[in-house]
Order: C-alpha cells, then structure tokens, then sequence
C-alpha cells in the first residue's frame, strides 16, 4: 500500500522572499509552490507574436503590455505569471514590498497540454474575481484559436474566432486581434496536408 504524501504548505510571505532567489518561475496556490515549466518552441513563437500584436496598438493608449516575467497578485492565496498582462492606467502593486501586479485589465494564456486544464479551471475560476480584469484571453497553441471572455458589468460573455482569416476585438484595452498575425510563424498539421504552409524559413 502507498503511503500518504505530505504537502507542506508556506506563507505568501515564504513563497515571495524565495521566489527573488528562485532560478526559475513558481506560481503559489493555496499555500503551494508549483515549478512552471517553460514552453515549446511553437508557444513561444505564438506569445512572442501575440506580444507584439498587442504591444503595436496599445502604444500611446494609455495601456502597458507586460509578458511573463511579471507576477500577478489575483489575491492573497494564487500568485501566478499570465502569458501576457496588459495594464491601462497606473500600474498598482500590492503592499508587500514585492512586484506583484493587481490591477490587471486583459489576461492571455497560450495553452499547453500539459496546463490547459488548469488555465481553463482554476486560474479562469479565480482570475474573474478580479474587479480591474475585463478580458481573458485563451490562445490555442494547436489550431488557430482564440476565445476571449469579456465582462459587461458583473457578466461575462464567451466569444470564440477560429482560422487564420478570423479576428477577436477587445473592447476595453482597444485592440483587435487577427489571427493570422498571431500564428504567422505557426505551421499546424492541417496546413501541411493542404500544402498551404511549409515549415518556417522553407
């Protein structure tokens, strides 16, 4: 019979002065210090390429675009690093002598097998707690897929733009987005059995 694990659980405290030291990203959950992994080649040609969509319209807006070397505070208990982060308006920090973003406006996660479910679970139940957030922004790394979650008060509405004619507007940061520039360095199965699109540099 297997013996039971023990999970030791630290402070936020713990976890933020270990994490200035750290030679590599965790995110904290509920007293849990979870490695992250890095991303595949095609994830980060995609958030690089999403960054530089997003980073082109927001210049002189008044919104910052940050990538994932910034943490956010979603509250006193999850600590994590989105993909991208933008921010309109004074950046705030929270109070803890760290910096540890908590008024994100848009959120963006490229999808990974191995975080899908927890971007699309946890961290979607908890990122819409957050009064600033008005956009959340999943990015398919396998198709070309966007589905963006925007709030209209206290609701949120689900919209989804598949293929690389397609585009997603979000309203509160200004910034519409095509697909096609999104996934330019993007070869997906599909294309190769159509021919459409040989590996990048071919």
């Amino acid at each position: 019979m297997a013996l039971p694990q023990t999970v030791t659980l630290v402070t936020p405290e713990a976890y933020l002065a270990d994490e200035v030291l750290a030679e590599f990203k965790h995110a904290y959950v509920d007293g849990m210090v979870v490695a992250m992994s890095g991303g595949s080649l095609q994830h980060t040609r995609i958030k690089t390429d999403l960054a530089l969509a997003v980073g082109r319209q927001l210049a002189g807006s008044g919104c910052e675009v940050f990538d994932s070397d910034l943490r956010v505070r979603v509250d006193e208990r999850f600590y994590t690093y989105p993909d991208l982060v933008v921010v309109c308006g004074a950046v705030q920090l929270a109070p803890d002598g760290f910096d540890n973003v908590t008024n994100p406006t848009a959120l963006f996660e490229v999808l990974s097998p191995s975080t899908e479910a927890y971007d699309r679970g946890l961290k979607w139940t908890r990122y819409r707690q957050m009064p600033s957030l008005q956009h959340f922004v999943l990015v398919d790394q396998h198709r070309p897929i966007i589905e963006v979650y925007a709030r209209s008060g206290d609701v949120w509405t689900y919209t989804t733009a598949e293929g690389r004619d397609a585009a997603v507007h979000l309203a509160a940061i200004g910034v519409t987005l095509a697909l096609g520039d999104v996934y330019a360095r993007v070869t997906f199965d599909e294309d190769r059995a159509e021919g459409l699109i040989g590996e990048p540099g071919d």
